[in-house]
């Protein structure tokens, strides 16, 4: 327990009123309403010798009044509240507090070893409710950042950090990467089934005029580019997306129905990777480029982005990583989504929310920064000096290490391959650094399983399709808002508002007021 909360920690018998207004079972009504008056209480205890029978309040005084009995023959024993509930001196006063706000009372005897001894109120103890934190049924301590807590059943998918494995709902998240296309696991994720050839068909005819920009949204882009020093294509495409909800209508999820929710994840899936490739170009000073109904997803997104027919090798390379990072169990951004939906907030809100929780460095800005330590390397023959220096002096070594897999995250195997045939220099020294890492890491942090993740080769790969390293964490985000509106479509069918508890550990309050 906190030492702050363990100091503030009071009894009753430092509340209570001592000694208690008392009134005999045969005293009537009239007596007791003279008594109250003069000693001004808002309740008496009903006694015998010194142990409390009942407790006749203001609220018993209301009701008494509005019966119209004569006050002057009416015994106290037939008005009263029979046995009441009682507290020790030396309860806490915020068990005492717990157990008034309970049972609906505003006041409660204390009584030691049957004696009644004083009465404390519900006033009373709300002027330390604030001083000492109470307790509530089913609060539980949770590790620093929720490591380990489970906080909702999903059906959507699972990471299995020991066996390093992960898959979406019932289908290896690999497997799916290597065989089917991105629309097919978008509608897995969405629908709960992969699709056959008529559903997919129809899918795709429902996204493609999805794609094309809103005209209430296309002449805001250039000043969403404009209104600050610095581009930043995270912030950019927050902004972006907030119009984007607002001039399409999205309505609070609490106030609508599945169908229309979908709708609306559906269409915004569809417009994020307009958006992103809109917002780079006119940062560059290029007009936007209309997306072209013939390609599919990924094609797509690189067509719009460069301004270039995609190789079909590319195209497919960025289609396959944009599957293998479309979802990843209860991260930061989902997480972050899903508390936002718990509220009823539209699905807008919910994915500006995931998007700002993406633009921190320690979830998804790390590709570029790997990139960058390539770069410094610069050649293999380098790898091990620069490594050694970096442990020594303390550094980070990027792209290695996750929170939750144990062993090889399966991402970076998938991506690894995906680099070894596209080729090229960068590949052939990603795999050199990798390795060499690998062996620097054992010798210097011996028993630490390190491994490459997700964000060592992403960048690698990214790099050699022509997306530039301001946009690699973007393009994650093309694919992450699939999984991010499939979280927010379960969160909604069956909702509870997120609301955690924390404990205040600051300066005992109520401390008085300073005069200006």
């Amino acid at each position: 327990m906190n030492q702050h909360v363990a100091s503030r920690r009071r009894a009753v018998a430092d509340l209570m009123s001592t000694p208690a207004v008392t009134a005999g079972p045969e005293e009537t009504m009239a007596d007791v309403a003279v008594r109250m008056e003069k000693e001004r209480v808002s309740c008496v205890v009903v006694v015998e010798g010194e142990r409390p029978l009942g407790i006749l309040t203001e609220r018993d005084m209301v009701g008494f009044a509005a019966a119209g009995v004569a006050a002057g023959s009416a015994p106290v024993s037939d008005w009263m509240t029979p046995e009441p509930d009682t507290v020790e001196p030396g309860c806490e006063t915020g068990d005492a507090f717990a157990s008034l706000a309970e049972r609906g009372y505003r006041h409660i005897p204390v009584v030691d070893d049957g004696r009644l001894v004083g009465v404390v109120s519900m006033q009373d103890l709300m002027k330390v409710a604030q001083v000492q934190p109470m307790l509530h049924p089913g609060e539980v301590e949770a590790p620093k950042g929720l490591a380990g807590v489970i906080v909702a059943d999903t059906v959507i998918g699972d990471v299995r950090g020991q066996e390093g494995f992960y898959h979406y709902r019932q289908y290896s998240a690999r497997e799916l990467a290597d065989k089917r296309t991105l629309e097919d696991v978008w509608m897995l994720l969405f629908d709960g089934a992969l699709p056959e050839a008529q559903a997919r068909a129809g899918f795709l005819d429902e996204v493609r005029p999805l794609r094309v920009l809103p005209e209430a949204v296309r002449p805001l882009l250039a000043d969403i580019i404009r209104a600050g020093t610095r581009f930043s294509p995270l912030d950019a495409l927050r902004s972006a997306v907030s119009l984007t909800a607002a001039g399409l209508g999205f309505r609070p999820c609490l106030d609508i129905g599945a169908e229309e929710l979908r709708a609306d994840a559906v269409h915004l899936c569809a417009l994020i990777p307009t958006l992103t490739a809109a917002l780079f170009r006119l940062h560059r000073g290029e007009e936007p480029v209309e997306p072209d109904p013939e390609l599919a997803h990924a094609a797509n997104y690189l067509w719009m982005l460069t301004g270039r027919r995609p190789q079909a090798e590319h195209a497919r390379a960025v289609e396959q990583y944009l599957i293998s990072t479309v979802d990843h169990g209860f991260n930061v951004s989902t997480f972050t989504a899903r508390v936002i939906t718990s509220t009823g907030a539209d699905l807008g809100a919910a994915v500006v929310g995931a998007v700002a929780a993406l633009s921190g460095p320690l979830h998804g800005g790390a590709p570029s920064r790997a990139l960058d330590m390539l770069e410094d390397i610069g050649e293999p023959a380098r790898a091990e000096e620069w490594i050694r220096g970096e442990v020594a002096r303390g550094g980070r070594i990027m792209g290695f290490g996750h929170r939750v897999y144990k062993t090889e995250d399966p991402r970076s195997t998938l991506l690894r391959e995906l680099a070894q045939r596209l080729g090229g220099e960068r590949a052939e020294l990603a795999a050199t650094v990798e390795r060499t890492i690998v062996d620097v890491l054992a010798e210097l942090k011996p028993g630490r399983e390190l491994h490459a993740n997700v964000e060592f080769y992403a960048g690698v790969v990214m790099e050699r399709c022509g997306i530039p390293p301001e946009m690699f964490t973007p393009t994650f985000a093309v694919g992450r808002v699939i999984g991010w509106c499939a979280n927010i479509l379960e969160q909604a069918e069956d909702n509870r508002i997120i609301r955690p508890s924390a404990r205040y550990v600051g300066p005992p309050p109520p401390q008085p007021v300073p005069d200006p």
